[in-house]
């Protein structure tokens, strides 16, 4: 069961329950629209999976709700943890929030997914957390599991929705389940184009959850954004995508990620630049070194030849409506020891051994493009059925 708040309200500008909210100005995230969902709570004992990027205009969620009166009884945090961000991968402990004094548990330290204990006498849990719309970015795996735990203990689920800065298009090959990975939870392309409310009303009405259970759903959508709409995100979602160049890029480039390459984590400019020691010295150099956000990077105190991508934006090579396969082709085409280029990760990135095993065969990204779209299709067919703003 899913509802969709504020549809009747708004029902002058929609042309159908599944329309876009839309009245001109700046994007409104669901979180700002208080008046949407405050009365869902009041009074109930609540959790909320959030992290930095939970903000109500200047306000943190959890500090907004609690100036509200609300105080909830736990804050889940996900990957890179609360209000502090963590290493990518290094697992966040439970605690307590400094601010408020809550309880945290972490859904990215002993377990990933919520516990029967975990949301044991909760009426709901809010999930407010900026995804970037690529299929490997953990908060969409958080979501999946969030959604399936509060499914299977009678909970409801409010999301906030926010806008996707990658939502305006879907490319990249469709996830084999067969290689199913916390970076490759559900069955979409690498770029799958909607937002995390969006994202859980298909969860839930496809039956992608275990064993098909359907969550109690609201969702609590944005004012002012359509899948056109290129949103600058005002809070870094991660510690190593530090501005939206890197945000554009990251679906195209993250596949460096499973390569011996480094993506520039432990730089001024992580995800904006690839680079190797292996690779020809064409004028451009990195060296990561340990920062906070990047403590162990890949690569570390080498010197890296290879591309700087830092005005890509300016160079309008992003945002582009297509992933960009060209720079790891080309990457792969100049490491002198092919065997050495790609990491057992680089399967669970492309969910199964099919995109490596293509880019060894030589085979062009036109080529690879067309063996997605196929997949590609059925899955726009499928999203259609839950997109939220046209």
């Amino acid at each position: 069961m899913t509802k969709v708040v504020n549809i009747v309200s708004f029902a002058v500008m929609l042309l159908s329950a599944g329309s876009c909210i839309y009245a001109g100005g700046d994007p409104v995230p669901g979180a700002e629209r208080a008046g949407e969902y405050i009365h869902l709570i009041k009074g109930r004992k609540i959790g909320v999976v959030a992290n930095q990027t939970s903000m109500a205009g200047k306000v943190h969620l959890v500090d907004f709700l609690v100036g509200s009166g609300i105080r909830p009884v736990v804050i889940f945090s996900p990957e890179h943890g609360f209000r502090d961000m963590a290493d990518a991968g290094e697992k966040v402990a439970d605690g307590r929030d400094p601010s408020t004094g809550i309880p945290l548990t972490s859904l990215y330290g002993s377990h990933l997914k919520p516990t029967p204990a975990d949301l044991a006498g909760l009426d709901a849990v809010i999930f407010d957390i900026q995804d970037v719309g690529a299929r490997f970015y953990t908060y969409i795996s958080t979501l999946h599991y969030v959604l399936e735990a509060c499914a299977e203990n009678n909970v409801r689920c409010i999301v906030l929705d926010r806008p996707n800065p990658n939502g305006f298009y879907i490319d990249g090959n469709v996830a084999d389940t067969l290689h199913r990975t916390f970076v490759s939870m559900d069955p979409v392309p690498v770029v799958h184009g909607m937002t995390v409310g969006e994202y859980a009303m298909m969860l839930n009405g496809e039956g992608w959850l275990k064993n098909g259970v359907r969550c109690d759903l609201t969702v609590i959508p944005c004012e002012n954004y359509t899948h056109e709409t290129l949103y600058e995100l005002p809070v870094k979602p991660s510690p190593n995508l530090p501005n939206q160049t890197a945000i554009y890029l990251y679906p195209s480039i993250c596949f460096f990620e499973g390569t011996n390459i480094s993506l520039g984590r432990g730089t001024d400019f992580p995800f904006q630049v690839f680079g190797s020691p292996n690779l020809p010295d064409r004028g451009f150099s990195f060296t990561p070194r340990s920062v906070p956000g990047a403590k162990n990077p890949p690569l570390l105190g080498v010197k890296c030849f290879g591309t700087d991508l830092r005005n890509a934006m300016a160079d309008k090579t992003v945002p582009a409506p297509k992933l960009n396969l060209e720079w790891i082709i080309s990457a792969y085409r100049d490491y002198p020891d092919k065997d050495k280029f790609f990491t057992p990760y680089f399967d669970v990135l492309a969910a199964g051994p099919v995109l490596r095993e293509q880019i060894q065969k030589g085979m062009s990204a036109e080529m690879i493009r067309q063996t997605w779209q196929e997949d590609l299709a059925k899955f726009a067919g499928i999203r259609e059925k839950y997109l939220l703003y046209r």
